[in-house]
């Protein structure tokens, strides 16, 4: 039964019936005594590719109820003991819980907790936060590849291989800000050329784009840990994407991307690269690039509502059922767009691409 339920499910996803049809087939052919001689030969290559993008990293409740006990006690020692006592109680449950256990959702949570001690500890050590693009936030970026690369070393954690790839990048931004400053000769360069600093942000966003796509094409068929890596680099690469590519074309209209009482002038900048977005998390088969751009579609929006003649609540209302309404609209018809997009792509491409 579960091998003619796949069948069915893969003739509705080729468009060769829909899924209501294969719904009422399968009591059909099963009553009838239909049923598959053995297994497809895909299935012995490894697990069925899924359209649905599942995570790997949550498996069971018991992952979660592992993943609430780590996350309540490093909360708790977090509050009482000092910084330095994070790291040893994260590497001991790493090696009993991601290590021997090899429990996926916990090693999520590890990394993640990883991720902010290394944020708190060079927060500590350097003060990053000021105009000038110094040493000082080189240093603060400089630690998290090395630290995380580390974890991953030992525990293969794909969400640390992210992060270490991320914040790489995020050190080679800080880099080239620094050259560029260096070669102007003004401390304050950024402040006064904020289209420089939008581009080269740009630049740095789309080599994340380019190398979570190198590790998404690896894995078309998303069953290894590749496809697990590209996931939280697609994550990154999206809202990455969006921001810079905003933050450049609106840069005109003044104000920052999240001050409301400007956006209104931006709103068709980000109505356009939100839908940018979404046609390439079509063709990639990534929802990522439609979840990151909610919010800014949400605030731009917001906004036009909001320059109306409609009270508080109304608009804050409607504009939840509008982003809504676009989130179910695209969300059900995912497949059936993608295929129309896979359809007009060259064939070179869209073998590359997974399944439509």
């Amino acid at each position: 039964m579960t091998e003619l339920r796949s069948i069915l499910d893969e003739a509705a996803r080729q468009g060769l019936i829909s899924p209501e049809a294969g719904g009422r087939l399968l009591p059909f052919l099963i009553d009838r005594g239909v049923a598959v001689a053995e297994a497809p030969a895909l299935a012995a290559e490894g697990p069925a590719w899924s359209d649905t993008e599942t995570p790997r990293f949550v498996r069971g409740f018991h992952d979660v109820l592992i993943t609430i006990g780590v996350i309540v006690a490093l909360v708790g020692l977090w509050g009482l003991a000092p910084l330095y006592a994070v790291p040893p109680a994260i590497i001991v449950l790493s090696e009993i819980l991601v290590r021997r256990q090899r429990l996926a959702l916990p090693a999520v949570a590890l990394t993640i907790a990883l991720f902010c001690w290394t944020f708190l500890l060079m927060s500590h050590v350097f003060t990053p936060w000021t105009s000038e693009i110094g040493s000082e936030l080189t240093q603060f970026v400089a630690g998290f590849p090395i630290l995380l690369g580390l974890y991953y070393a030992r525990y293969r954690v794909p969400l640390s291989l992210a992060l270490s790839i991320m914040s790489t990048l995020a050190l080679v931004l800080t880099l080239l800000l620094r050259l560029v400053q260096w070669l102007s000769g003004n401390p304050a360069f950024f402040v006064d050329h904020l289209a420089v600093l939008a581009a080269v942000s740009l630049v740095c966003a789309l080599g994340l784009f380019a190398t979570a796509l190198y590790f998404d094409l690896g894995d078309r068929l998303r069953r290894t840990t590749r496809s697990d890596i590209a996931f939280w680099l697609h994550l990154g690469a999206a809202p990455a994407l969006l921001y810079s590519t905003v933050s450049l074309l609106s840069l005109g209209e003044g104000g920052h991307i999240f001050d409301l009482a400007n956006v209104s002038a931006r709103t068709p900048v980000v109505v356009a690269t939100v839908a940018a977005l979404m046609l390439i998390g079509l063709v990639i088969d990534r929802r990522a690039f439609v979840t990151s751009g909610l919010l800014s579609l949400g605030a731009a929006i917001f906004s036009v509502f909001r320059h109306g003649s409609a009270t508080v609540d109304t608009y804050i209302y409607t504009t939840l059922i509008v982003v809504g309404a676009i989130v179910l609209i695209v969300g059900t018809g995912w497949m059936p767009l993608r295929r129309l997009v896979l359809r007009a792509l060259p064939a070179a491409i869209s073998q590359r691409l997974p399944p439509g």
